[in-house]
This record gives structure tokens, sequence and C-alpha cells, in this order.
């Protein structure tokens, strides 16, 4: 299976958010993480099979204009990404991302 890199870069942080939510919710990807730079630019990423990172981007462009005041700067994806990219830039999955596959312990309830 190829792996590709989904990048959306937006305007604010409520964009980005929705950004998010909407390529995960879309289809089968993960979410690496995200690049703040100056004035607001945020570009999220993400990763997975290239037809599913094409359809979460998709998504994610779609969702902007949910935003009041949502704006897109770019987007881009780049399919089987050489692999000096991993070891240079934070696009790898990493055992932080994998934390959120486990499952969540709720403490019991208090006693009466």
């Amino acid at each position: 299976m190829a792996i590709a890199l989904g990048m959306v870069e937006v305007l604010g942080v409520p964009t980005a958010i929705e950004v998010a939510d909407a390529m995960c919710k879309g289809a089968l990807v993960t979410l690496v993480g995200y690049e703040n730079t100056d004035l607001g630019r945020i570009t999220v990423l993400i990763r997975g099979a290239v037809a599913e990172v094409q359809t979460a981007v998709a998504a994610g462009l779609a969702s902007v204009e949910r935003v009041n005041g949502g704006k897109l700067l770019s987007h881009h994806i780049i399919p089987r990404p050489h692999e000096n990219l991993e070891a240079a830039l934070p696009i790898c999955r990493s055992d932080a991302v994998a934390t959120f596959n486990q499952v969540i312990r709720f403490p019991p309830p208090l006693r009466m």
C-alpha cells in the first residue's frame, strides 16, 4: 500500500481544527500533527493510503467554508514521499500518535 502525505494550510486555529476533524472523519487517515507558522498560518498534516488521503483532503477543503471567516491558503498531496522526508520533517507516525489508539480507562465511580 502506498502511503501519502496530505497538507492543508489555513488561516487561524478554528479553521485548522475544523479541517483536521473533517479529514479524520472523512477517510481512514492518521492526523500526524500541524505546523504553526507566523501570522496564524497553520498547516494540518495527515498520512494514509493515497486514495484515503485524496478523499480526506477533499473533505478538509469543503469544511473551510463552514468556519466563519475561514480561509484556505494552500493544499497539496504527495503520494509516496521520499524516505528522506520521513527523517527530516515531522510527518511520520510516532508513539505520541499511537497513544490515541489505546482504550481510555475511567476510574470507578465513588461509592455512596
